[in-house]
């Protein structure tokens, strides 16, 4: 197939796949009534409290939280929880500006699969009655499409319920916000301009805070590797959630031997325990040694290694936004998904995003599932000079 009928291919089954599905739209339908049910708000009783609902793994709730430094900011003396995934929990715990993380394996973003159709909406109700007792007067929904976790915020009866006016989600809301093609940090920063006003770009912070004890952690590994202090290293983060993110194992072979020559730096794979197996085939094919971290890091500890290495390199991925947050240069390889909502943050002469130039690209679909890899080359195509010339180019800026 020549790439002009593959891209034609691709976008009309992109199409298809965003289109509604007549389920959906029964649901959506569904939804809307619901929305209508009166339910009895708590009585806060000058209680001010804020619960934010974030159903998202580390990339999006790290891009969450500029809205949360100005949050409390104009409300030091409030109370802010969040109620997260237990994927996320030790990420958001690592912020002061939250009093209380409580943790939900939220339907449709845990792994366990539901018992039945009525599962979700029991959840919701048995969610609905903690959230009651504990008492909020105000619920942000985070996510922007997360009709679930706004039909809880209204079951819980917390009186003001802001989110995105998207129409699964706008029935339960008191207050929906107009839903922009914009980087999700400033979508985010939208959300709570009910008590900020706006923010100026330069009033925006997003970083992660630092953690001496995972720090000496990070140290005392390296030199077990035989890293010191004092010797610069690169980390490469090359796993991501979905294969058609991927890029190509021989690259980041010639990525990272090229670099470690040049500069004469450490080489250093990081990822999950799930990652490991692609992270030891790709150091295994490298002429220099590398330090293999995969599966051997929590989220502090990870932020720790990215903070002391002169770039960090991967495709689209939580990591990269952590690495970001840390305020390392980062170069960043993007396919499906649209980096103009969901790139690094911060100045692009510091965080290089890298993508193809074929023109179905983004087509926001993350899960291609059985489809042949060959019908989606857009991150495998971007070439080794590109990256190395990005990564040069970071960390010069760096």
């Amino acid at each position: 197939m020549n790439r002009e009928t593959l891209v034609l291919r691709n976008r009309s089954i992109a199409a298809a796949f965003h289109r509604p599905a007549p389920k959906h739209r029964l649901r959506r339908g569904l939804l809307a009534l619901a929305g209508r049910i009166p339910v009895p708000t708590i009585p806060t009783h000058n209680r001010n409290r804020i619960l934010l609902i974030r159903p998202d793994h580390l990339g999006d709730v790290l891009l969450t939280t500029p809205a949360i430094y100005a949050l409390r900011e104009v409300n030091p003396y409030t109370e802010i929880h969040a109620l997260v995934g237990p994927w996320s929990a030790d990420v958001i715990a690592a912020y002061p500006e939250i009093d209380l993380v409580l943790t939900l394996a939220f339907p449709g973003f845990s792994r366990e699969p539901k018992e039945n159709w009525r599962s979700p909406y029991q959840l919701a109700l048995q969610t609905a009655g903690h959230l009651r007792r504990i008492g909020y007067s105000s619920a942000l929904i985070l996510r922007p499409d997360h009709w679930w976790g706004a039909l809880v915020a209204k079951l819980a009866g917390i009186p003001e319920r802001i989110g995105y006016d998207l129409p699964e989600v706008a029935p339960f809301l008191t207050q929906a916000v107009e839903h922009r093609h914009e980087h999700a940090v400033r979508q985010s920063l939208r959300l709570v301009e009910h008590w900020t006003g706006f923010v100026a770009p330069e009033k925006i912070v997003y970083r992660f805070p630092s953690d001496p004890v995972s720090e000496g952690y990070v140290n005392g590994y390296l030199q077990e590797w035989g890293i010191g202090p004092a010797q610069p290293i690169i980390c490469v983060h090359p796993g991501t959630g979905t294969w058609v993110k991927h890029w190509r194992e021989d690259k980041w072979v010639d990525v990272a031997d090229t670099l470690a020559e040049q500069l004469n730096c450490a080489t250093v794979f990081t990822g999950g325990a799930h990652e490991l197996a692609l992270v030891r085939r790709i150091a295994g094919q490298m002429n220099h040694r590398a330090c293999i971290m995969a599966g051997d890091t929590r989220v502090s500890q990870l932020a720790a290694v990215f903070r002391r290495a002169k770039v960090v390199l991967g495709p689209d991925s939580g990591p990269l936004h952590l690495a970001a947050a840390v305020g390392t240069p980062t170069v960043s390889l993007y396919g499906p998904a649209d980096p103009l909502e969901f790139g690094p943050w911060g100045s692009p002469q510091k965080h290089y995003v890298l993508v193809s130039d074929i023109g179905c690209r983004p087509c926001r679909i993350l899960d291609w599932g059985a489809d042949d890899p060959n019908f989606h080359p857009c991150v495998r195509e971007i070439t080794v000079a590109r990256v190395l010339d990005a990564a040069r180019r970071a960390m010069n800026h760096g």
